[in-house]
């Protein structure tokens, strides 16, 4: 399959250079939209192969990601795995979620980081276990990690699904969107690398931006 690895970043020169040499020591393409970065994120990620979009200005990780869908649907990609330019996704697990696409033609494969959370920030875990209930019960079915943003999406599934959000609501987005349309979705054991990152999501603003997109989705059902 002729994946794209999709990677949305800002300010992630610590660690973007090497995510991309290893994708590309592995022959993957790689796509970076550099949303706004001030280090010279994309340029790292240019210098070691990726292509990369700019954004002019920080759009949000919404909308890089939308920006890196039309992009792998406009050059005719196989499917596409987002992953995370900060570290903790582990380029090992990528061949779980081909493995798992193959099974589906169309389909949206989420990683599942709670069968082993060790090291997780226990605060971040209530978290991820509450707001899984809240999305799978909306979905109306069991998804065991809906906060995770290392997934696969078919081409299939992308075309099918009219994203709008800019923000990390998108994740949420894609899995209401995708019941919507009776996509398939399913889930991998993927493991996380947990180091001293600090999350980009503010607790009161994305939190508040995801309640109020939560509930406007849930009632278009």
């Amino acid at each position: 399959m002729n994946i794209c690895i999709l990677i949305p970043v800002h300010n992630e020169a610590r660690t973007i250079a090497e995510i991309v040499r290893r994708l590309k020591q592995l022959k993957y393409s790689v796509l970076v939209v550099d949303d706004g970065s001030k280090d010279n994120s994309g340029s790292m990620a240019e210098g070691q192969g990726a292509e990369v979009l700019r954004n002019d200005g920080q759009k949000g990780k919404g909308a890089s990601l939308r920006r890196g869908f039309a992009y792998a649907l406009e050059k005719n990609y196989d499917g596409v795995i987002m992953m995370d330019g900060d570290g903790q996704h582990n380029i090992g697990d990528i061949p779980k979620f081909i493995e798992e696409a193959k099974r589906y033609p169309k389909v949206i494969v989420v990683g599942n980081r709670m069968t082993n959370a060790k090291g997780m920030p226990f605060v971040r875990y209530l978290t991820n276990r509450f707001m899984s209930l809240l999305i799978s019960s909306a979905c109306w079915q069991y998804i065991p990690d809906t906060q995770c943003g290392y997934r696969y999406i078919s081409p299939s599934a992308l075309k099918e699904l009219k994203l709008s959000s800019d923000s990390f609501e998108i994740e949420t987005e894609i899995l209401m969107k995708a019941r919507k349309k009776k996509i398939k979705i399913s889930s991998v054991p993927i493991e996380t690398i947990y180091e001293d990152e600090k999350s980009k999501i503010n607790p009161l603003i994305d939190t508040l931006r995801f309640f109020i997109y939560f509930i406007k989705e849930l009632f278009s059902f």
